[in-house]
């Protein structure tokens, strides 16, 4: 509002302030329908229910999220759901989670969510929608776990791979660089001190998780009391703080050998920047993925910005086609903030109806070498054949329209075009 608010501006903040009051908040935070249909150790697959006014078809989706995140990142509000927004187009949408992180799990490593929770999640996502492939929407860390179960199982039936807010080059990340020289120095018996408070706990503990998470945008939490006055008759604002504080209230615990995986080979080692990860007995390789990948950055993303995500770009040479777009908002913003709806969300739509009702790919033979290096440009045009463009959707007050950052056809890139970006 301005200094001098309009009468119907000082309505509006009226009648939200006292909703609030007497309701207990603005936003809609009414969970999608959804059903069990597979668990196990740290493992929740859901399946989305169908929308009753639309009919559910094409290849369905499934949406990992990261370690110590509640799952309603995907679903944080109505009107700002990503699932609320898959179902609408009668997208099968499934999600993956892990709940709560107890003590009695510190022994997990980051290779029970890479080569056994999320490689079943796929494997049952497809089998319940009748055996076809899945397209991967990964977020923060999830997006990360994505990748590596794609470069580690090539056997899956993945239809196409989405990362959303994942750093590969931890050195670019704001509050980890004034921290790299601190965090090499090691003390004589090797364990330093932030290595014992983590081995003593079993993990990272939700509150330093939130705390953590909350920093990253520091800004925005010192200005937010003046960002609330002056947005005092913006409903639609204030619900998407409301669902803000509710997904970050509902952090979960790391455990205990993951975190310490995190802290050891991905801050200080720095390892994904290289393209290779070694987890449990098995070295990672991120060239030997094949599949589709669509890259989101987000624009001042403050935990994975754009220099940290853009560099795994150059160690896709496998896949069949990569595209990086950056979006705008921060970490959370950027996947389902009130700007996602006309950016991320229509690039994400555009991707799956690309990379949709392909045959799912056969498992190599064992102990066929696997080639590295790009698709033949033969088979790259067999496979992304020629059709209409969609029509343009009008753009939700509040958004950009077809021309904002993240939504110009014009800046999809082939693997080669991308890996030259990332020089």
């Amino acid at each position: 509002m301005p200094l001098v608010p309009q009468p119907d501006q000082v309505v509006a903040a009226a009648g939200n302030v006292a909703h609030k009051v007497l309701y207990g908040g603005l936003a809609d935070l009414r969970p999608m329908p959804r059903t069990l249909i597979d668990e196990g150790t740290l493992r929740e697959v859901y399946h989305y229910r169908p929308r009753a006014t639309v009919r559910e078809q094409g290849d369905p989706v499934l949406l990992v999220t990261p370690l110590a995140a509640p799952a309603i990142c995907f679903d944080l509000r109505r009107g700002c759901s990503l699932v609320e927004h898959l179902l609408s187009t009668g997208r099968p949408t499934y999600l993956v989670e892990y709940g709560e992180v107890s003590f009695r799990d510190r022994s997990l490593g980051m290779e029970h969510w890479v080569e056994e929770v999320v490689p079943a999640a796929i494997r049952e996502v497809s089998a319940h929608a009748g055996g076809r492939p899945v397209h991967v929407v990964g977020w923060s860390l999830g997006g990360i776990f994505t990748l590596l179960t794609a470069a580690t199982s090539p056997d899956l039936p993945i239809a196409s791979l989405t990362s959303v807010g994942s750093p590969f080059d931890v050195s670019q990340v704001p509050l980890v660089a004034p921290l790299r020289p601190l965090l090499n120095l090691n003390p004589t018996d090797g364990r330093g001190a932030i290595t014992r408070a983590y081995q003593a706990m079993g993990g990272a503990p939700k509150p330093l998780v939130r705390w953590a998470f909350q920093l990253s945008s520091f800004q925005k939490l010192v200005t937010r009391p003046l960002a609330v006055a002056t947005h005092l008759d913006d409903a639609d604002f204030l619900a998407q703080l409301e669902a803000v504080d509710r997904f970050t209230a509902n952090m979960y615990a790391y455990p205990g050998r993951s975190f310490g995986q995190l802290y050891h080979r991905f801050v200080k080692g720095n390892v994904l920047k290289t393209g290779e990860v070694v987890l449990g007995e098995r070295t990672i390789r991120l060239e030997e993925i094949t599949q589709p990948v669509l890259v989101f950055a987000g624009a001042t993303d403050g935990i994975a910005p754009v220099g940290a995500v853009r560099a795994l770009l150059p160690h896709l040479t496998s896949a069949e086609e990569v595209r990086f777009e950056i979006v705008p908002g921060g970490h959370l913003g950027m996947l389902t903030g009130r700007r996602a709806r006309g950016t991320t969300w229509e690039v994400l739509d555009e991707w799956l109806e690309q990379w949709s009702d392909r045959p799912a790919p056969e498992a190599p033979p064992k102990g066929a070498k696997k080639t590295a290096g790009k698709v033949p440009a033969k088979k790259t045009a067999k496979k992304t054949p020629a059709k209409k463009a969609p029509a343009k959707k009008a753009p939700a007050e509040g958004t950009p329209g077809p021309e904002a950052i993240g939504t110009n056809p014009d800046r999809r890139h082939g693997s080669g075009g991308s890996r030259s970006l990332a020089r």
